[in-house]
């Protein structure tokens, strides 16, 4: 009789111990799902997308949502079949997330909406790197030093003057030419 609640405490602590194990995978399946939703929002936010892309991002968010929920399936599908006693290799369940994040991506990233996302922050960032530009240069300026723009006027100064050099050797040789004819 003993052997039989050694037997039943084991497996209850087996089934509690599988049952922790995808309590925190639901949990983790969760928490990337939030963050994953919170950083396409991020990446959405500041733009208000045509109709057809947030259509066609919605329709991409939800194909990533149908991949976390058939990882989740899998998830429990396997801890299940572990619980029954098969072997089940715990890279399966890594596996079966970073296939699931990867598919999730790709949907998300391939829309429009996130094209249109991501060319808004780029642009974002370009108007930034051009104002931290505009605060160099005065910042160089006021220092005493040569600005880009006092160099680049310098420097198309030196073009023009290589050219009257040219024009005027062209010219020159043409008159020792006439000479010596």
């Amino acid at each position: 009789m003993s052997d039989t609640n050694q037997m039943q405490d084991e497996w209850a602590e087996m089934v509690e111990q599988m049952n922790d194990a995808v309590a925190d995978s639901m949990e983790q399946n969760m928490k990337a799902q939030a963050a994953f939703v919170e950083s396409w929002a991020d990446a959405v936010e500041d733009s208000i997308p045509e109709e057809d892309e947030l259509s066609e991002g919605l329709q991409g968010y939800n194909a990533a949502y149908e991949e976390w929920v058939n990882a989740a399936e899998q998830m429990v599908e396997r801890s299940t079949e572990a619980a029954q006693g098969e072997d089940v290799d715990p890279a399966e369940f890594r596996d079966i997330w970073l296939q699931s994040a990867n598919e999730a991506f790709k949907h998300v990233m391939g829309t429009s909406a996130f094209a249109a996302a991501n060319g808004q922050l780029v642009e974002s960032m370009m108007e930034m790197q051009q104002e931290a530009d505009e605060l160099n240069q005065d910042a160089i300026a006021q220092m005493g030093f040569p600005t880009r723009d006092d160099m680049d006027e310098v420097a198309e100064r030196l073009v023009e003057v290589e050219r009257r050099q040219h024009a005027v050797e062209e010219k020159l040789d043409r008159v020792l030419e006439h000479l010596e004819e």
